[in-house]
């Protein structure tokens, strides 16, 4: 038996098929994985991410410390409930999480940061590490749980589920930026490449919540709709599009290193200047199938003009488009076609930008049925 979440006995009820995640016993589905999907897609629907790992920073170094921490930076968070999305790295620059953190209080001594579960013992033994030449707190808050709403009709549907001051709040929050009413803390972020919150409230709450969302038409969704969602929105899986033998910088996730100011030091900096001024390292792109077939993990990519190969990181077939994608790592100076070897067969396929689907638009051109 692996841990369980505040809403075990809640997916139990739903009929969830439950299966092992990370030391988790979580839900995969609660029937149709590509309904779920579809629901978020079209309307709404709710994961329990409760067996995310968050932790409270507090003190008068906090600041400081998540500035040489993280390779993105806390000083770009401008005011109360904001967050941004960050490496978490190791000297040689490899990536050890991905995470988000929340600036929570108007003199820059408390923020929440929130890992991935696979990563929690490592992750807290890093953090620790680290503060260690820092005035700071470290404290893990399980006594959380965690619900991802998401969906175009989302919001509305919050408004009338979210106790009354924080969906106020939630009317005037912009993208990447949270609000807290006393133990609740709600944000508009996100997994799916939809509109929708993520709400953190206390553990002993949460069953009372599902069961509002529930009443109100919200669809429970499992971890496979999650990983189809995310893969369709360009969002990468830690252990599989990333870890700590690859980069930022070949995990297409350059765009979250602060490289200014120039002078603020930050674990990684040197190795990833190095990379960066090299020019050579691979990248991580988006891989569209041209012929029948499901883009898997591991797969073989042959490229064009004599490279070597690149291989996938994630695929599966898009709900939402109805072909198969992915997400792969191929070398410098890769074109935009290239073949897939699956089953020993090259089928024919297409590199693209790494983000497919955008609030329920495509973000491609879908090759037609071969």
């Amino acid at each position: 038996m692996g841990h369980r979440t505040a809403l075990y006995p809640a997916h139990l009820q739903a009929g969830a098929k439950i299966v092992d995640f990370s030391g988790w016993d979580m839900p995969i589905h609660y029937g149709s994985q590509v309904e779920e999907h579809h629901a978020v897609r079209r309307r709404w629907g709710m994961f329990d991410v409760s067996h995310m790992t968050v932790v409270d920073v507090e003190g008068a170094g906090a600041r400081e410390y998540l500035r040489y921490l993280l390779a993105n930076d806390v000083a770009r968070l401008g005011k109360v409930g904001k967050a941004l999305y960050s490496g978490l790295l190791n000297e040689q620059g490899g990536v050890l999480d991905d995470l988000i953190v929340y600036r929570m209080d108007e003199a820059e001594r408390r923020y929440r940061v929130i890992v991935n579960c696979a990563t929690r013992e490592k992750d807290l033994a890093w953090l620790g590490r680290v503060a260690e030449g820092y005035s700071v707190e470290l404290r893990e808050r399980d006594d959380l749980a965690m619900l991802a709403v998401q969906g175009p009709e989302a919001m509305a549907g919050l408004q009338q589920l979210l106790p009354a001051p924080l969906a106020e709040a939630a009317t005037r929050l912009e993208n990447f930026q949270g609000a807290q009413d006393g133990d609740w803390f709600a944000a508009r972020t996100g997994y799916t490449g939809e509109a929708g919150m993520e709400i953190l409230l206390p553990a002993a709450a949460v069953a009372s919540l599902w069961e509002r969302l529930l009443e109100a038409g919200c669809r429970p969704c499992g971890l496979g709709a999650r990983d189809t969602l995310r893969l369709e929105a360009g969002m990468n899986l830690y252990g599989q599009d990333m870890d700590d033998s690859v980069t930022p910088l070949e995990s297409n996730m350059g765009w979250s290193v602060a490289w200014e100011p120039a002078d603020r030091a930050f674990i990684g900096r040197p190795a990833l200047e190095a990379q960066k001024a090299a020019g050579s390292h691979a990248r991580l792109v988006g891989v569209v199938l041209a012929a029948k077939g499901v883009l898997r993990a591991h797969q073989r990519i042959q490229l064009d003009g004599g490279l070597p190969d690149g291989e996938l990181t994630s695929g599966s077939w898009s709900p939402t488009l109805g072909c198969a994608i992915g997400l792969a790592r191929v070398p410098a100076g890769a074109g935009d076609s290239c073949h897939v070897e699956i089953r020993g067969k090259l089928l024919p396929a297409r590199l693209v930008r790494p983000n497919f689907v955008r609030f329920g638009e495509s973000q491609i051109a879908i090759p037609a049925a071969g």
